[in-house]
């Protein structure tokens, strides 16, 4: 037989199968934590109204931010978030994009910025770095960031060899539903300080 036949058939076999995952789609959706509760005054026939599941947000903490590492050149400073998943169903998160700053002296100073993960770019994606978190269970997300000494802030400085320094975290998590192909892009901004 000819070979092009049996590459023919596995191009339109593929074909179907990702357009049935694109077609399939998902009915659940994301929405902030609102208080949408119906009251007796609102005539809401429940047979009527088509049921959508709704998934709660994700839910961030930073977990812990040190400073293992210091000497008159560098510093290095670790930080670990840990992601939660309230929801029964899983979820994706693409990228956690993140600004770190220390608040403890006269002026707030942005000292780095970091990315955990990636966006998938175009409809397949090979070798992404996300991160599937199962239904209601936790990841933790580390990163470690290394301060190079430029003599320009003593103050910092001393604040990190002594540990007193003062921190501010913020930035966005991007997450969607336990599919890349169904559902919308999620995003949720945090800030903590400690």
């Amino acid at each position: 037989m000819n070979p092009k036949i049996f590459v023919g058939i596995a191009i339109v076999g593929l074909i179907a199968v990702l357009g049935g995952i694109l077609l399939m789609g998902s009915s659940v959706t994301i929405e902030p934590q609102t208080n949408n509760s119906v009251t007796d005054d609102q005539n809401v026939n429940e047979s009527k109204v088509p049921t959508v599941s709704q998934a709660l947000p994700l839910q961030i903490e930073l977990d812990d931010i040190s400073v293992p590492k210091i000497s008159e050149r560098t510093a290095t400073i670790e930080l670990a978030f840990k992601i939660s998943n309230p929801n029964e169903r899983s979820m994706i998160v693409q990228v956690m994009d993140y600004q770190l700053f220390e608040t403890g002296y006269s002026e707030t100073e942005q000292l780095s910025g970091g990315q955990i993960g990636n966006r998938p770019e175009g409809m397949v994606e090979f070798g992404s770095n996300y991160y599937t978190l199962l239904g209601e269970n936790s990841i933790f997300l580390r990163d470690k960031i290394v301060l190079k000494n430029t003599g320009n802030t003593p103050e910092l400085w001393s604040a990190l060899e002594d540990g007193t320094a003062k921190w501010k975290v913020s930035g966005d998590v991007f997450y969607n539903l336990s599919s890349m192909t169904s559902g919308q892009e999620n995003e949720l901004h945090f800030e903590f300080t400690k």
